[in-house]
């Protein structure tokens, strides 16, 4: 079979079926060529993407955080996976606009011919929300503010988008260039966020030739995947593990959950200790608790710009959050700044360019929301460790 393209191509055969795996920069518009070079060849009778139904459907419809239920968002705790994703989608925006070509625009266009073609169009990678619980979990839980905080600062913050964040992308995709600078020096998040995706493509695709559905399939995947995805076809996915147990989100670690209830059971017993010494030093530690956890909680509220009712609620409801680990800050001060300024319908329907620019996110009501709540929750949650550590030392 002949393939005039320079992209990096591989084939193996499985069963009856030929799968030829396609690797892609997915910012390149070579990638955006090859891929309809292939399938205007009508050699094959079935194109995979890697692609999952939800990262599909975001890339159809590209608006799909607009029609968000901003309440709904907030009361079921998602306001910090919304948060990330609106900055990944900023960054990915942002790589348009620097190079002219929209990332994952070879996937865009291998579903558009498939469909025109009326090929089967298969989604092989695996649901993003599994990975990134999976990375999530597979995290030290000491790590996870750092690595969330990290990822969306150095999203946020990036006005301009370097040459070494584009090189990432010519390996892989948004989300695996996001990461790159934790998964380099990582295994916790290398193994969820490449090697199983490795495992799960080719475990879809091996499923899908043993089918009898094909006999020329053509996949196409980020090249920093390729060689992984055919090391596991090659050998049959001998080390590979299976679907069922690559969906799997790991149950998470119980003694974790402690924590939080160990440290207000300890402010507590701290709060007890000093009114049994003295009132007037279990009244000042009470009085430091509310300045320093309200203080810093209504600091961050600020930063974000938020109503300056907000930030009174900040600095009222932080220090009894902080005692109660199943309510945090950012919900309550969240919240308040959605009743007060209400999101217009312009504001969801310009999210997505306000959140391009930095200053776009305190413009638009609705990013500006989602600031107040990772502001104030992080204000809330630095004043829980200084306030409880000067307490230990008024009482040592």
């Amino acid at each position: 079979m002949n393939h005039s393209t320079e992209e990096p191509v591989e084939q193996i055969d499985i069963g009856n079926c030929k799968i030829t795996l396609l690797g892609t920069a997915h910012v390149s518009k070579a990638s955006v060529n090859a891929v309809t070079s292939l399938i205007e060849s009508d050699q094959f009778d079935a194109v995979a993407i890697e692609l999952c139904p939800g990262r599909y459907n975001a890339l159809i419809d590209p608006d799909s955080l607009a029609k968000m239920d901003l309440f709904n968002v907030i009361k079921s705790g998602k306001a910090a996976m919304v948060t990330a994703s609106l900055a990944l989608g900023a960054f990915q925006q942002k790589m348009a606009d620097e190079l002219g070509i929209e990332p994952g625009a070879e996937m865009k266009m291998a579903a558009s011919l498939a469909k025109q073609k009326h090929l089967p169009v298969l989604l092989i990678d695996r649901d993003v929300g599994t990975t990134l619980k999976r990375v999530y979990r597979n995290v030290p839980w000491w790590k996870r503010m750092e690595l969330f905080s990290g990822l969306l600062a150095s999203v946020i913050f990036s006005e301009k988008i370097d040459e070494k964040e584009i090189e990432k992308l010519k390996q892989g995709d948004v989300l695996e260039s996001t990461f790159a600078q934790f998964a380099e020096s990582s295994s916790e998040i290398y193994q969820p966020l490449v090697n199983e995706r490795d495992q799960y493509m080719a475990r879809r695709l091996y499923d899908e030739a043993l089918s009898g559905q094909h006999t020329q399939l053509l996949a196409i995947v980020g090249a920093g995947h390729l060689h992984g995805i055919k090391a596991y076809l090659e050998t049959q996915l001998r080390d590979s593990k299976s679907l069922e147990e690559l969906d799997t989100i790991p149950s998470p670690s119980r003694w974790p959950k402690f924590i939080p209830w160990i440290i207000v059971g300890l402010i507590f017993i701290g709060f007890a200790v000093g009114f049994q010494r003295a009132p007037e030093l279990g009244w000042q530690l009470v009085i430091e608790w509310v300045v320093i956890n309200g203080t810093l909680s209504a600091l961050g509220a600020l930063l974000a710009a938020a109503h300056p009712l907000t930030i009174i609620t900040a600095f009222l409801a932080a220090p009894l959050t902080s005692l109660n680990p199943t309510v945090g800050a950012g919900m309550v001060t969240a919240a308040v700044e959605a009743w007060i300024r209400k999101p217009r319908v312009g504001d969801f329907s310009s999210l997505k360019k306000d959140t391009i620019q930095l200053r776009g996110w305190w413009k638009n009501r609705v990013s500006r929301t989602l600031l107040v709540f990772f502001f104030s929750t992080l204000g809330s949650a630095a004043g829980t460790y200084i306030a409880g550590f000067r307490i230990v030392e008024q009482l040592t």
